[in-house]
């Protein structure tokens, strides 16, 4: 299995990749903003299996990263991993195609349920 964790903060994701390795997934790659995630997209030659993205992020944000990546890798789920808790974004993400929404700062049980459902394991 291979996630793709899109985050500016390496704190965050240094944060997701050990709560990860709980359940078994080391195959992380990394990006540091939506611009990286979708070339990282682009150019891999395998198959990702669940994109974790933030919302506040430079270059692109999660919205723009969420559209990009459902125009192209629709079978993909994103689970967007934020910090912004209004109603009115976690909508836009869920109807623009996110899997599921999580709002930072998460307990690690909230974290692995939320993937573990994404994931169906």
């Amino acid at each position: 299995m291979k996630i793709l964790l899109v985050d500016d903060s390496a704190t965050m994701r240094k944060i997701q990749k050990r709560l990860l390795a709980q359940i078994g997934v080391e195959d992380i790659l990394e990006a540091n903003n939506g611009k990286e995630a979708i070339t990282e997209l682009e150019n891999c030659n395998y198959k990702v299996d669940l994109v974790l993205c933030d919302m506040n992020m430079p270059e692109m944000n999660g919205i723009e990263t969420l559209t990009a990546i459902k125009a192209t890798h629709k079978e993909v789920p994103v689970v967007m991993c934020t910090s912004v808790a209004e109603k009115s974004a976690v909508m836009e993400a869920i109807k623009l195609g996110a899997s599921n929404y999580l709002v930072k700062p998460f307990a690690q049980d909230a974290f692995i349920a939320k993937i573990k459902a994404v994931l169906g394991s």
